[in-house]
């Protein structure tokens, strides 16, 4: 045959011809912008601007979208035509679980994002009679989605694929972790889905393929370096011994992302930073909670970062980070030109100024990785009533040693009241309690947040105000690094004699006919506000998305979302 010419037996008579095929399902994972923007939307992320989806009538049905299903019918088609007895039934099987594991995870992220789906299992032509069909229930369409691990489990090729970047055996494993916990939690808290009564067997297969994948013993935490948790997240190449699965940049193939210009440009992408409230969950290095300190509220920035969890450092500016400008060390303090609350995050983005603008980045992006497996076991296993000391020493104990944390192989007995009034009141468990708090730091900006709240009913906190580190007074030049270089002041009134290299706020109640978006809690000093004029608005509705108008007015037998 021409090799321009591609025909059927030539596609599924070989095995040359099944791995070509499968590259194109790898589509359907997320990219490397989509993971390192996707905490965009979280309540520990202030932004440029109020989300659509959280403003008082701004989304709806018009606004939505992902109700696209040409991935899926690739992939069905490939199911149906992978039968050559030209090939050999294992290696057939193989890449018959690949597609399987693909069509698994499609239909993961179109559950999460509506709910009901239809659940298709065959290509469909224009003349399908269920073409124009409604949805199916979502206990169907996960079920199947679980029978689809499962065969990807039982047939994929259990390789060690040292780059990290395709599907194998663990990457099966970690995503089972991943969606039976989502799915076992949504059930358990969402109880007007009426399928409580199935939660814990979703989490016992949560528990199980977790708990398969560390006595494999082919993964562990990262501890190599003086920061191995930020190079997880700077390394040109993922960490093979902590990275299950990753996008990896290539400059020979002129492969790159834009980490850097979206996490440090003022003009391009939506300026995200860490809140003051999420910022106090991070403990001190001695293992109590930073909010026990006396006076924890009203630290200026440098005082307050001291001696805390390792992972703040390696998260955000603070205290010794430097950058490079063609080749020199440049202190680095939090600059106001980029962020809104003093905490800005360096998780994603490489210490070279080179990489600043454009789509330049080379840095691996991480898509799934062993810590979040720990977390998901540990998670699972606490909500199933089944978690001890040694659940703990294997899982947050890990996590929290590689954070420098002191007794981080000691199981909480008591509850931190400033968590638990904050982020869960309803919540009683010292130990589930602390899970999340892990989960939530260890986990930022990773793109997982939006839907850990989903599936524990807590939309509520995207209400949260959106606040920065304490300003002790007007007018008064801080030094947020500690190098004995002033760096910013906050006024309501312009300076006569502004001090050079210093970076002037103006943080009066209005600016010209406006309300200022940026402002002290208590006027002349307190916590810095970002656009606390501007409401946040949580509905219970908002637990699934719309279905687009389009799509239903082409099939309106789909039905729409309650709410919308």
């Amino acid at each position: 045959m021409p090799q321009s010419t591609t025909t059927n037996p030539a596609v599924f008579g070989s095995e040359n011809g099944l791995s070509l095929y499968s590259n194109s399902f790898y589509s359907i994972l997320p990219s490397a912008n989509t993971i390192h923007t996707g905490d965009a939307m979280a309540d520990y992320a202030a932004r440029n601007q109020v989300p659509e989806f959280l403003r008082e009538n701004a989304f709806g049905p018009r606004q939505s979208s992902g109700w696209e299903w040409e991935d899926l019918r690739n992939i069905n088609y490939f199911l149906e035509n992978n039968n050559s007895e030209k090939v050999q039934e294992e290696i057939r099987f193989h890449y018959t679980a690949l597609a399987r594991f693909f069509r698994a995870y499609f239909y993961f992220e179109k559950v999460k994002r509506f709910g009901d789906v239809p659940w298709i299992n065959r290509t469909m032509n224009v003349d399908d009679p269920d073409l124009f069909a409604g949805r199916d229930p979502r206990a169907l369409v996960m079920d199947s989605v679980l029978a689809d691990l499962n065969y990807a489990l039982l047939h994929i090729r259990d390789v060690n694929d040292g780059s990290r970047t395709t599907i194998t055996r663990d990457v099966v494993l970690a995503y089972k972790s991943r969606i039976a916990l989502f799915e076992g939690t949504l059930r358990k808290y969402h109880p007007e889905l009426g399928l409580e009564s199935s939660a814990e067997s979703w989490l016992e297969e949560s528990v199980s393929a977790s708990r398969e994948l560390i006595d494999g013993g082919r993964f562990s935490i990262n501890t190599a370096g003086e920061m191995p948790y930020r190079n997880l997240f700077i390394s040109k190449t993922p960490v093979a011994s902590e990275i299950i699965l990753a996008v990896a940049a290539d400059p020979d193939l002129a492969v790159f992302h834009d980490a850097n210009w979206w996490w440090t440009s003022s003009t391009y992408g939506a300026r995200v930073s860490l809140t003051k409230t999420f910022v106090n969950t991070y403990l001190q290095q001695n293992g109590q909670p930073f909010t026990d300190k006396e006076g924890y509220d009203e630290m200026v920035f440098l005082e307050e970062v001291k001696n805390r969890d390792l992972r703040l450092s390696q998260t955000i500016r603070m205290q010794d980070y430097t950058r490079t400008n063609a080749g020199a060390e440049v202190p680095s303090p939090p600059v106001f030109s980029y962020t809104y609350t003093g905490y800005q995050p360096i998780k994603w983005t490489l210490d070279d100024m080179f990489f600043d603008g454009g789509n330049r980045n080379d840095n691996s992006v991480s898509i799934i990785r062993y810590a979040e497996v720990l977390l998901n076991h540990a998670e699972a296993k606490r909500e199933l009533g089944d978690f001890g000391a040694e659940d703990w020493n294997i899982t947050i104990g890990l996590i929290r040693e590689r954070a420098g944390i002191a007794n981080a192989m000691s199981l909480p007995t008591k509850i931190d009241p400033y968590l638990q009034e904050n982020y869960f009141p309803e919540l009683s468990d010292p130990v589930l309690l602390e899970i999340r708090r892990e989960r939530g730091i260890e986990l930022v900006f990773e793109g997982l947040r939006f839907y850990d709240l989903v599936r524990w009913k807590k939309g509520e906190l995207l209400e949260m105000t959106w606040d920065g580190f304490y300003v002790p007074a007007l007018d008064q030049p801080l030094d947020l690094n500690g190098d004995g270089t002033l760096d910013v002041s906050f006024y309501t009134t312009a300076p006569a004699n502004p001090v050079a290299g210093v970076t002037y706020i103006n943080v009066a109640g209005n600016i010209g006919s406006g309300v200022n978006p940026q402002q002290l809690a208590q006027g002349n000093k307190g916590k810095l506000t970002w656009l606390a004029q501007i409401p946040k608005v949580w509905d219970d509705k908002k637990y699934l998305y719309p279905i687009p108008e389009n799509d239903l007015l082409m099939n309106p037998e789909l039905g729409q979302n309650s709410g919308w």
